[in-house]
This record gives structure tokens, sequence and C-alpha cells, in this order.
């Protein structure tokens, strides 16, 4: 007779003759093993004369035999069965087992001495990916679960059953505090307990911040401050503990303990499909010693992992939201790509005030107020439309910002909000880029009896203040300076279908264009002249 023993201890699995054993992730299994690199059904085990037969059901992550990667297989003493990253090393046995369980050793160290008064039991607890194994064995006490059964087969049908019914109820709620609320009333109806508490980890800081907490009496404000030294054991150590005396425990000695007169206390983290702690549910009673049992804490700990995957879900839907509420005000703005940056950012939104160099770029129709003066309304919004939408999405493509449109100019930034190492070259190839589009539309306007048009082109560098500028009804992100100014001089100096450049940003350009050196030009408040040049094309 053989069993599988964990490499690390804290579970086995006990074979019997003439039945095959599926193992895997899913809850239906007959062996759950709830960690990310197992599959849902991941193998099959079968007792032979000679040892273990076990056989891959086309995991995704593969079965090992001594770390070599096996379809099928048969494992003998002290072999090692590798379902993705999680060890078993065969056993023999004198008796058989009555049948496959998963079992949780508890640490010798948490068992207490005799007579000492104290009990306390800890669980590893992994992620949430699924429900931990209810295991049915005879508890060490009475259980606090509100849970009637008359075999421990039809108890455990139901504590599946409910297990199953929280979980479509959690399902339901997208808000995270409407979310804690309902795992704290779901727990006052299954369990007999005194307090709840839902804890939750700040990302920033890595402390745990209340976010809700009740007692059986409905009052909040008695049960405000869970234990910290059980806390920051279940936090730092992934373990679901119970503690049948917490006063009288050494281990939890805290002040908090003592002013509470915590008595009974059980806390479970609250794992992330990431291997992260999202937090911890900690429930307790202030009178009775020795009130939990073991089936409490393991059910707990099912619960927490419900908990979780909603606490993650709900997270994710506000995420979500944000982003759409972000990328809906900004892809006007900004392109896509960066859009979607700013969207996923913490404080989406919130774009930074500050100073920093960018490139600004201008660029304007030339002769189009005496040419509008000949068209009609539709006329002119049909022929601005069409050239705005080609030139901003050039824009877009090459990283840009849409500062503005004053009237038929557009303005565009490069360098903020975010900023690249190459966002001179991008400014100069969409200088480029627009004027080819324009000479397309221009054939084409030209065919349809349409007015063609010349566009002149200015482009600068500087330092500027860039942040959100406006009134509390209307904020928007753009730049000021001298710089911008500079800017606007330029392509007001350009000629049709010309690119003016300043000296700065010729300076900041990694691939120049060939150009034609200008005559110096004043820019209003500034005493010098500034060095310009003509792009040739």
């Amino acid at each position: 007779m053989f069993k599988l023993l964990s490499t690390t201890g804290d579970q086995a699995i006990d074979l019997q003759p003439g039945r095959t054993v599926v193992v895997g992730r899913a809850v239906t299994s007959d062996v759950p093993i709830y960690d990310p690199t197992i599959s849902r059904r991941h193998a099959e085990l079968r007792l032979t004369d000679g040892g273990v037969q076990v056989k891959d059901l086309g995991s995704s992550n593969g079965t090992f035999l001594n770390g070599a990667r096996v379809t099928e297989a048969v494992a003998g003493e002290n072999d090692v069965i590798t379902f993705g990253n999680v060890a078993f090393r065969v056993k023999s046995v004198t008796a058989p087992a009555p049948r496959p369980r998963v079992s949780a050793s508890l640490p010798a160290e948490f068992g207490g001495k005799p007579g000492a008064g104290t009990i306390v039991r800890q669980l590893p607890v992994t992620h949430s990916g699924g429900v931990p194994a209810i295991v049915v064995d005879r508890a060490s006490g009475a259980s606090h679960l509100k849970v009637a059964a008359q075999t421990l087969e039809e108890r455990r049908e139901k504590k599946l059953s409910l297990l199953l019914e929280i979980s479509k109820e959690l399902s339901k709620q997208q808000e995270l505090d409407r979310l804690l609320d309902k795992v704290v009333d779901f727990t006052f109806q299954i369990m007999n307990v005194d307090r709840v508490s839902i804890l939750l980890l700040e990302d920033k800081t890595g402390e745990l911040v209340p976010r809700v907490s009740k007692g059986k009496t409905g009052s909040a404000a008695a049960s405000k401050h869970v234990p910290q030294s059980i806390a920051r054991k279940a936090v730092e150590e992934r373990v679901a503990i119970l503690s049948d005396n917490a006063a009288a425990d050494e281990r939890f000695k805290g002040k908090s303990i003592l002013i509470q007169s915590v008595r009974s206390a059980m806390c479970t983290p609250l794992m992330g499909t990431d291997q992260q702690v999202l937090g911890i549910l900690y429930v307790d009673n202030l009178t009775a010693t020795h009130s939990f049992a073991d089936e409490d804490l393991e059910f707990l700990i099912a619960f927490g992992s419900l908990a979780a995957v909603g606490i993650e879900n709900s997270r994710r839907s506000e995420r979500l939201q944000r982003e759409a509420l972000v990328l809906s005000n900004f892809q006007r703005y900004f392109s896509p790509n960066i859009a979607a940056v700013i969207a996923q950012q913490q404080d989406a939104g919130k774009l930074p005030s500050q100073k920093r160099p960018v490139v600004i770029f201008f660029s304007d129709i030339r002769g189009f107020t005496p040419m509008s003066e000949t068209m009609s309304p539709d006329d002119i919004a049909t022929l601005l439309n069409s050239y705005l939408t080609e030139m901003v999405e050039i824009v877009f493509e090459h990283g840009g910002t849409l500062d503005k449109f004053i009237g038929d100019a557009i303005m565009a930034l490069w360098g903020a909000p975010i900023a690249h190492e190459d966002d001179a070259d991008r400014a100069m190839r969409c200088a480029l880029d627009q004027l080819a589009a324009l000479q397309k539309l221009n054939t084409k306007w030209k065919e349809q009896g349409r007015p063609e048009l010349g566009i002149g082109l200015g482009i600068n560098f500087g330092e500027v203040f860039a942040g959100n500028v406006g009134s509390d009804r209307r904020l928007e992100y753009t730049v000021i300076g001298d710089a911008v100014n500079t800017a606007k001089r330029l392509c007001d100096t350009a000629g049709a279908n010309e690119i003016i450049i300043s000296e700065p940003f010729y300076q900041q350009l990694k691939q120049p264009p060939k150009v034609d050196p200008l005559e110096p030009i004043h820019v209003k408040g500034k005493s010098k002249m500034i060095p310009v040049y003509r792009v040739k094309r």
C-alpha cells in the first residue's frame, strides 16, 4: 500500500485499491489541490502491485516523475511525483486508508501543551482560485457552523451547497463596500460568532486598514481593533489561525487582546489569484474559550477564498469603469496608446501640473478666411472636418497630444504628458506626413471641384508650464510659456506648405532633415532675434 505526501508536509493523498483518483484544481476533483500551476483535471492516480500509476490528463504545466515529464508511469517507494509545481513523495503504508481525501498537517509547535489551556491551529492558505478542500474528519471540538445534518456526508454536501450560494450572491456585488458588508452579514448567518472584521492591505503603505467591522448586536464601535499580533501572523506567514484561548497564548500577548478580552478567535488571509494578500477576515468570541473547531477554520478559509475573488472582481470592475471614463475624456486629445497609459494610472485623469521641456507644433491653413467667404457654411464645415480629421490622426500616429483647435489651426505637443527620447523626431515626421497627406487630399478635392488648401507649419522646443488649466466647470490640459508663443510665430512666418523650425528644436533632432537657414526672426517679448530654418522637402 502507498500514499502520497507533499514535500512541504501539509497535504497527503491516501489511495484505495481498485479506485482511480483524479487530482486537479476543480472542486469536483477527488483530490482538490488549489495551486495556480494545477489544471482543473490534472492527473489520475491508481494503486498497482508495483506502486502508484500516474496518468497525465493533458494538463497545462505537466506531470513529472523524479523530474522527468511523463504522460503515464508507475512510481515506487520514495519516488517524487510533481503536478505543475506541487511535489508529492510516494510513501508505503501498512493499512489501507478509508477513502481518498486531503488532510492538513498541523505543525507541532502550534499544538499546545497538555493542560496549558491554549490550543492554536494553523493551516496554510494559497491563492483564491478555488474553494479549499473541506476535511470531514472528526472535529476537535463542537462546530459553530449553522449547518444541521444527520451524517457527515450530508453535512459536507450542505456546506458545499452553502458555499455555492454564497459565491452566487457575492458575484452580484460590484461595489466594494457593499460586497464587504455582504461578507460580514453572511458570516453572522452561517457561524456563531460575536464579532466579524475585514481589514484590507493598502497598496502604497502595506498597512492593514479596517474596512468593515460589526458585532452580533449590530454595534461596530467595540470591534474596530483586530488584535495586531494575530493579524500580522496571518498576513506575514499566509496562514489561517484558530486560537482557542487567545488571551492565554504566549504568541498573542498583544495589549489589544487583553483590552478586548478576546478568548477565541479565527483569522484567514484573503489571498488574491496572484498570490498577494488582499487583507484578512477575522472572527472571535469574547467570552467562551475552546469555542471553535477545526471544521470552523476550514470553512472560514473556504469562505475567505470566495470573498477574495469577490474583492478582486469588484476592484477590477471599478478600475474598468474609471478607465472607460478617462478614455472617453482623453482620447479626444491624446493618441489611443497614450490615453490608455493615462487611464491605467492610479490617479487616472489627474494629470500633474509641472514645468517641463516639450515640443510645440502649430499648423495653419493659408488664406482660409478669404476662401471661406466664397463657400457656403456646409461646404466650409465639410472641408474643415475632412482636413482636421486627417491631420489629427497623423498627430496621434506619431504619439503626439492634440492641445487644441484655434479656428482652422492645430496646436499639438510632444513630451507632455508622457515624454519619449525621440519626441523631436516624431514631431518632424508628423509635419512631413501632414504635407504628404494634404497633397493627396488636394488631388481628391480638385477632382471634386473643391478648392485646394495650403498650410504653414512651425515647430519649437522649450520649457513650458504643462497642466490642467481652466475653471471648475471646464479644465483642459495645455501648455503655457514663451516657447508656445515662439512656435506660433514660426507658424505665422511659414508660407504655404512650408515647415519653419527653431534652433532649439533643430538641436533636439537625432535625425535632422536638410534645412535652409533663414533670417532670424523677432518674437514679441524677446530682445534677441531667433535663428530659424526652413525644412527642405
